[in-house]
């Protein structure tokens, strides 16, 4: 079996070890942050329980474990999604910014294709659902009640005030927890050996924390949908329908149940607290329906999930709903499309997009223009894709899909020196985007510019945390026959920096060992 995104968070030392623990696991205390305490009316313990972990290392700890669940397979580097599930996010903090806490964390939402219903939170305000999760949400609401429950998990600091109030025992039995919830991925049997030799009594001290920090996280997580306009009963029907899920199915409970055990207490007390809000109906956006239609094909990508999925769309196509037709058709077209029928997935598109502009509120959708865009692009269709790319900057001025996807189509239709115009001036305004340094790259090398090519990829390496990658990177642009005496002084320059930020990485890991 392949080695999961976890699996690659375990090889970071110890002090990453705790970060990924806490992704498995919310066995953690019930202590709430001061800017959340007063809202709330919970107890604020005090700084004291929190000087194990300072707010700029939780950040740290959750981008060296991001570093390694973005280079593993099952990570989803899909722009479409990305792009939803960070604006759907970001609505949600912006629903109640003080969750951002002290330490004023800027949330990252990302997706991992994974069979198994769960959601978890990273160290830093880094929160990911599985494939499998977004699929069983059957409205924004419902989905927002499980991305505003991980928001509660980070805005309570719940991993920083294990560590406080847990000092000499939470490493081992977490770990075990950790290496359990793993090996549960390929043998039960195992898992429940290893979960078993870790707990202790450490380990039921934490799992009695749980509790409290579930109830916590339930909280903010209602008010940010009750200030975000959702309908609050969506958490309360999600959670349902997968506890029922669980009991029918007791041998494979959904792994949102294990990680997020939901107790009777715990579903009446969200009963109680959403039972006298009036009903507020919330209008599903076309991009949700869209999105999900994607994550439906990328979640397996091998013919027979392709057919699988066809299926799924030919079911929702019989339904009879406009939102459902209009998803279902995208769904097919982009499966076309994975398939080289570059006809057909320009056929089901329009289709799509005829139906779209008859639903009021539906005629713009961004994963509509996208599709468009990447059927040009693969059909050899330059000029097309660049007109359709041109319209659709011109209608969504902030997507950052549709930003990249209109450098490809500049580049496709031959235009190499505008491209790199607009990548450069795009690379100055988003410093933290190694994928407009990856497209710096491509049009440097369409050019023949060997040195500028070489010292873009070590910028794109940087920044994806891989800085070996990088300085071998600078060591090639330094031998390019075309190096000015400009291009050496930046390659110094840079080399200096990579170097300097390699040294503080091994002596961190050095200490960690």
């Amino acid at each position: 079996m392949h080695q999961t995104r976890l699996t690659q968070a375990l090889r970071l030392k110890q002090r990453v070890l705790i970060a990924a623990a806490a992704a498995v696991v919310y066995a953690l205390p019930a202590i709430v942050t001061p800017s959340l305490a007063a809202a709330q009316n919970l107890p604020n313990l005090g700084d004291t329980e929190r000087q194990e972990l300072s707010p700029l290392m939780e950040r740290k700890l959750g981008e060296q474990v991001m570093r390694d669940i973005r280079h593993d397979r099952d990570y989803l580097d899909d722009e479409p999604l990305l792009e939803y599930l960070n604006n759907f996010g970001s609505s949600l903090v912006a629903a109640r910014p003080d969750v951002r806490g002290e330490a004023g964390y800027d949330f990252f939402f990302f997706a991992v294709r994974d069979p198994m219903l769960n959601a978890f939170a990273l160290p830093g305000g880094f929160i990911a659902v599985h494939s499998a999760l977004l699929l069983a949400a059957q409205t924004e609401s419902e989905l927002a009640s499980v991305m505003a429950h991980e928001i509660g998990h980070v805005a309570q600091r719940h991993i920083a005030r294990m560590l406080g109030s847990q000092r000499q025992d939470a490493l081992i039995p977490l770990a075990a927890m950790v290496l359990g919830a793993l090996a549960a991925r390929s043998s039960p049997d195992a898992a429940g050996a290893i979960m078993m030799g870790g707990q202790g009594i450490a380990a039921q001290r934490q799992l009695n924390f749980s509790r409290d920090a579930e109830r916590e996280a339930d909280r903010v997580g209602l008010k940010i949908l009750r200030e975000g306009g959702f309908d609050t009963s969506g958490m309360v029907a999600f959670f349902g329908r997968m506890q029922a899920a669980g009991r029918a199915y007791t041998d494979a409970m959904p792994a949102y149940l294990r990680t997020h055990p939901l107790t009777t207490e715990r579903i009446a007390d969200i009963q109680a607290r959403t039972r006298d809000q009036p009903y507020r109906q919330h209008a599903d956006s076309l991009d949700f329906h869209l999105i999900r239609a994607r994550v439906r094909v990328l979640q397996d990508k091998s013919p027979q999930g392709l057919q699988d999925a066809a299926i799924a769309f030919d079911s929702q196509l019989r339904q009879k709903n406009k939102a459902q037709t209009i998803a279902a058709k995208y769904g097919l077209a982009f499966i076309a499309l994975r398939q080289g029928a570059f006809d057909k997935a320009q056929a089901l598109l329009q289709e799509a997009r005829t139906l779209a502009q008859s639903v009021p509120g539906y005629a713009k959708s961004a994963p509509l223009a996208g599709l468009g865009i990447d059927i040009r692009l693969a059909a050899n269709q330059g000029a097309d894709a660049l007109k359709e790319a041109e319209s659709a900057r011109a209608q969504f001025p902030l997507s950052r899909a549709i930003a990249h996807q209109y450098a490809d189509a500049l580049m496709a239709a031959g235009r190499h020196e505008d491209a790199i115009r607009y990548l450069r001036d795009q690379a100055q305004l988003y410093r933290q985007e190694p994928q407009l340094q990856d497209r710096l790259a491509k049009a440097y090398a369409a050019q023949g510019k060997q040195a500028l090519q070489h010292l873009a990829l070590a910028e794109s390496y940087a920044l994806a945390g891989s800085l070996p990658a990088a300085l071998d990177q600078l060591s090639i642009a330094r031998r390019a026959p075309d190096a000015s005496f400009y291009n050496q002084s930046v390659i110094d320059a840079r080399e200096r920096e990579f170097q300097a930020r390699r040294r503080e990485e091994l002596s961190e890991e050095k200490i960690g060992r």
